[in-house]
């Protein structure tokens, strides 16, 4: 546990000196909801809706986080400790190679979870964002989408053959999730093609899983997006565990 700590403590200090995380997971979601709230202001999701359009994009805007950690974060931290021969490093010592990652996991969770507190702060301060659903179902959802995504970090760092592989298939995951799935670019402004484009994002199934909880939407009418983030997760998991390679 006091490895634990002191890794911890170390991998933020660099975390935050490369600022990244900080523009990307922290700054970057804050400004969206800003940008969205005075863009689009209280008016209705759409005609009729008993909720306006920052409610129905909260639940998007506080995936970019999860999405900056988990599909770009990650991959490149494990390709470069495993080229710097870090992970190499630490199986000649009593403490498990495991625990590099799983500070690195802590340390994007951590992330993700300030960046949803600021998001929710900024949207109740400046535009009286209000969450029409469930707090528990809401961050049982948010975790759930954590987990999936963290998943998918997990395999492409564990399995790229170099670093230039690894950075290549983060930037081809995160890119499009960013700007297509809805997390920064609302999903509903969308035209029908680029939906049925979106649709096939991993986290845009996610985020119509956060809209619902946090609109308190009838839980079986996402029921499917649960069911494809708990089978992400399993696979990526599953994959990585099997042919990770420390070195």
């Amino acid at each position: 546990m006091n490895a634990f700590r002191a890794l911890l403590k170390t991998e933020i200090r660099l975390s935050l000196r490369g600022m990244d995380m900080f523009i990307f997971a922290i700054c970057m979601p804050v400004a969206v909801i800003i940008i969205l709230g005075a863009v689009f202001g209280n008016k209705p999701a759409f005609v009729g809706a008993g909720y306006t359009f920052l409610e129905q994009s909260f639940g998007a805007v506080s995936t970019i986080a999860i999405c900056a950690g988990g599909v770009m974060g990650l991959p490149l931290v494990i390709s470069d400790y495993r080229s710097r021969k870090i992970l190499k490093r630490f199986k000649v010592t009593p403490t498990s190679p495991a625990l590099i990652l799983a500070v690195q996991v802590v340390i994007y969770a951590l992330y993700s979870i300030v960046s949803l507190i600021l998001v929710y702060m900024a949207g109740a301060i400046f535009f009286n964002y209000r969450l029409h659903g469930s707090w528990l179902q809401f961050l049982g959802a948010y975790f759930l989408i954590m987990l999936s995504m963290f998943s998918i970090g997990l395999l492409v760092g564990g399995i790229a053959a170099n670093m230039k592989i690894a950075s290549a298939a983060a930037s081809l995951l995160y890119f499009p999730m960013l700007i297509f799935s809805g997390a920064t670019l609302p999903y509903e402004v969308m035209p029908v093609a680029l939906q049925k484009i979106a649709d096939i994002l991993p986290l845009t199934q996610g985020i119509k899983l956060l809209k619902a909880a946090s609109l308190g939407l009838p839980i079986d009418s996402v029921f499917i997006q649960i069911i494809l983030m708990i089978a992400i997760a399993v696979i990526c998991i599953a994959i990585s565990l099997r042919f990770f390679k420390w070195e």
